[in-house]
């Protein structure tokens, strides 16, 4: 039986908040301005010492990066743990904790040379070993690894040539490969406190990163130390060596009104993702900056369920594309400080496909007609029905309501009413059960941080029927092939057309709605200097100070 479920009502919106957006900014002017911050802070001398307080907006599901599913958990976990490999705003790649490396001209290997001055916070020594270790570890199915598993495909085994060289052999060649082992998810853990805690390492983690762990309260705050040792920082900050400040203290605080509060009064230096709302009273307040990167890779978006009846016939899905009027939501909501999406990437991401932009419009009518063609009748209740049965959407969306996700339900909810779709809402902290495992949704909304459009892989290829099945649930040969060869395709710009055509594809057939663009956004305490962030969007803390 399924879970009773929490029906949101239309009254939790704050629909009368739409403000003008004068001293807004766009999110791109936004992500021009916290580059710059941090640039002109790290020409000011750097203090040592000192703890900066950062306030998270939901709780990590887990601190070992080969487990975790949340974007939350990588803002810590990128404090923890070291990668192989580093890449720049400008989409190349540099060493890290690897020195050099070469590819087989097949692309199926990676031969790469190792620092000999790196050891994890335990005192283990970094080494080829490690590297083998940590990535076997994400295919091993006792690891039950999350989102790292579609990030390392398509690795297949490693061979340690010397103890600081190592050769790691793929499946098949990948594009996005060497750009994915930059990501925390990939980061490389400590094989001696993993063996040593099991199940448990997410809960005592150890890596090679600026910072140790100290201390986790669930629910609570999680807490990191400076690393003395540290001195093999990447390319993408300023200070190479240890970190300027003592600690970090990261405090769970879902509440917007709480997080955003405990900036204002000083009980926190930093906090992230600020409501819009309340962009422009920070922006005005002279002791506090806000600082606005967008991030990259899947924006978020509506995934509709075609293995639920009636969705997985095209006309219905058109049908939800044509009746939801995506900007109504997103300039309600985000009052300008979000961009729309309108693809299933990001702009910024490779392969972006701009054409989409104002392709989709709402049109009831359309909408209305493609239900009556598919047999969906209004009832005397306004209801559509066919063959006894009511035009039901079972709309599940997580807890809490992180973005204003649990509000964009409820506007759907409103919007498909005079269409005659019975939006049925329900807001769980188990969606990894529900949505994932039951596969119990007829929309499920989803994003993921990334930067190379193979990201579009594990999400719009068909399903390996022995994997977990995709959330769209599409079945399409031809964007099978496409997605296929965009992996292992050298040409530039061949890559580029073969994602172009998949993003059409895909919107095409209605296998999604996208939302909006996610801009990550920080209000600080203009004290805290140095905050930097990666080309993904992610807070970096190695430049970071707080000026006395």
């Amino acid at each position: 039986m399924r879970k009773v479920k929490r029906l949101v009502r239309l009254s939790t919106l704050a629909l009368a908040l739409i403000i003008g957006l004068t001293g807004c900014g766009s999110a791109n002017k936004e992500s021009t301005d916290a580059s710059s911050s941090s640039k002109s802070d790290t020409k000011q001398a750097a203090v040592a010492g000192g703890e900066l307080t950062f306030a998270l907006a939901t709780s990590p599901d887990t601190l070992d990066p080969h487990r975790s599913g949340l974007a939350v958990a990588v803002r810590v976990l990128r404090t923890i743990y070291d990668s192989l490999v580093v890449q720049l705003p400008d989409g190349s790649i540099k060493p890290w904790l690897a020195t050099e490396w070469t590819v087989a001209p097949d692309g199926l290997s990676y031969t790469f040379k190792l620092r000999k001055d790196v050891k994890f916070h335990d005192g283990t020594p970094f080494n080829a070993e490690a590297v083998k270790f940590s990535y076997d570890r994400i295919l091993d199915p006792a690891t039950k690894a999350a989102n790292s598993v579609a990030l390392i495909k398509p690795y297949k085994s490693s061979e340690v040539i010397d103890e600081y060289t190592i050769k790691i052999n793929l499946e098949t060649p990948s594009r996005a490969f060497l750009g994915n082992l930059s990501q925390a998810l990939l980061g490389i853990v400590s094989p001696t406190s993993a063996k040593k805690s099991g199940d448990q390492f997410g809960k005592n983690p150890v890596g090679s990163g600026p910072f140790t762990f100290a201390k986790w309260e669930e629910n609570a705050t999680i807490q990191v130390k400076r690393n003395p040792d540290y001195a093999w920082a990447p390319e993408l900050v300023e200070n190479k060596g240890k970190s300027y400040l003592d600690q970090i203290t990261f405090s769970i605080v879902p509440e917007e009104a709480t997080r955003i509060g405990s900036v204002q009064s000083k009980q926190v230096l930093a906090g992230e993702t600020v409501p819009p709302q309340n962009v422009v009273s920070l922006k005005s307040d002279a002791s506090l900056q806000v600082l606005q990167v967008n991030t990259t890779g899947l924006p978020y978006t509506l995934f509709i369920n075609q293995r639920k009846t009636p969705w997985g016939d095209v006309k219905a899905r058109q049908a939800l594309q044509a009746a939801i009027d995506v900007d109504a939501i997103v300039k309600t909501l985000y009052l300008g400080t979000y961009a729309r999406a309108w693809s299933p990437l990001s702009p910024g991401v490779v392969g972006y496909d701009a054409s989409l932009e104002n392709g989709i419009k709402p049109d009831a009518a359309k909408a209305n007609k493609l239900f009556d063609e598919l047999g969906w009748v209004k009832g005397a209740d306004g209801i559509r029905v066919k063959d006894g049965k009511k035009l039901t959407l079972h709309y599940v969306d997580g807890s809490p309501n992180r973005e204003k996700r649990n509000d964009i339900a409820v506007m759907i909810q409103q919007q498909l009413k005079p269409i005659g779709v019975v939006v049925e809402v329900e807001i769980t902290k188990d969606t990894a059960n529900v949505v994932y495992t039951k596969g119990e949704y007829d929309i499920y909304g989803n994003s993921q941080v990334n930067s190379d459009p193979n990201a579009l892989y594990a999400f719009y290829h068909t399903s390996d029927p022995k994997a977990r099945p995709s959330l769209p649930g599409l079945t399409d040969p031809q964007v099978d092939k496409w997605l296929e060869q965009g992996a292992i395709e050298n040409d530039d710009k061949k890559r580029v057309e073969l994602y172009k055509q998949v993003q059409k594809s895909i919107i095409d057939q209605a296998a999604i709605i996208p939302i909006y663009v996610f801009p990550y956004t920080v209000a600080a305490s203009k004290t805290v200097k140095g905050l930097k962030f990666d080309p993904l969007g992610y807070p970096l803390f190695n430049d970071a100070f707080i000026q006395k």
